[in-house]
């Protein structure tokens, strides 16, 4: 399975095909859902950050992702972000996906917007691994060991 192609813009007003435009040999995204979920993407966040320093290989990325017909107010949603986030290089990771959210998650066979989504995908797109929710070390192990293995 790939991640399906979608036009995007970070949080420093870059626009970006994804999956292409993602910058690793292998690319870590965390997909949100809902604001109230910015506490597991931060977990997250704290333990790829480590990651992408162990291997160089690795970028990764946060996605919240807003149904289309927010887009009107994009300016106003994606101003709010950057606002919140001081670092201009989390900005530069933080790419606002406006989709039909029902579609978005039938190609990528998301049964549930509870949980956050955590993929590693090739810099092809295609996808290798995924997991749901909260951080937790043994997660981090699964992501490690294939991270390892394609060194």
């Amino acid at each position: 399975m790939r991640f399906p192609q979608y036009s995007a813009t970070n949080l420093e007003g870059r626009k970006l095909k994804l999956p292409d435009d993602l910058e690793g040999k292998m690319n870590a995204v965390i997909l949100a859902f809902r604001r109230e979920q910015q506490d597991s993407v931060d977990e997250w966040i704290r333990f790829l950050e480590g990651l992408a320093k162990e291997y160089e290989i690795l970028e990764y990325y946060e996605i919240p992702t807003i149904h289309v017909s927010y887009s009107l107010f994009r300016w106003m949603i994606d101003g709010g972000m950057r606002a919140g986030i001081a670092d201009s290089k989390a900005r530069q990771r933080t790419i606002t996906l406006y989709v039909d959210k029902k579609e978005f998650k039938r190609r990528l066979e998301i049964d549930s917007e509870e949980l956050i989504v955590v993929l590693l995908l090739r810099n092809d797109g295609e996808i290798l691994w995924r997991t749901v929710g909260h951080y937790s070390e043994d997660k981090g192990l699964k992501l490690r060991s294939l991270l390892e293995k394609e060194i």
